[in-house]
């Protein structure tokens, strides 16, 4: 993460602040997922049934590859000066483009699409972010994350 003073935040916007390093999705990671929420669909956690269908083989949860956002942006983003902590605000969009295959390796591409003051000492970020698949054309998905700063 870098730190600039609040009057630069906005001559980052539009800016691509980097991509992180690939991250392997293996099947313990998914399966780890599927035990803290509950989603135990075969076709993320079955590796012989999902053989079955048209992916060939178990997939990430959508919301797992997404709740990689916050660790794959660590070190890229772009905070304000004098942050005292920075909280998730939820997401402005998200659309899955293909799913994430177990054993892929993924990263995420992040830019700054907004900062603005949204109180006092508080500065509302928006980036893009794009999870890359190696070896693939399309993306897994696009999102808009909003992160609030405290400062």
């Amino acid at each position: 993460m870098s730190s600039v003073p609040v009057a630069q935040l906005k001559d980052h916007v539009g800016k691509e602040l980097g991509r992180s390093d690939w991250l392997t999705i293996d099947q313990q990671r998914i399966n780890q997922f599927a035990e803290c929420t509950g989603d135990h669909q075969f076709i993320h956690v079955d590796p012989e049934r999902a053989k079955l269908t048209p992916f060939g083989g178990t997939i990430a949860h959508g919301f797992l590859s997404l709740s990689l956002i916050p660790k794959l942006m660590e070190g890229l983003m772009i905070m304000p000066e004098g942050l005292k902590m920075a909280v998730n605000y939820g997401l402005d969009s998200v659309r899955f483009i293909q799913p994430v295959k177990v054993g892929a390796k993924v990263r995420l591409a992040v830019t700054l699409v907004d900062a603005h003051e949204k109180n006092p000492g508080q500065w509302l970020l928006k980036a893009r972010v794009v999870l890359e698949i190696e070896g693939q054309e399309k993306p897994a998905y696009i999102a808009e994350p909003l992160t609030l700063c405290f400062v």
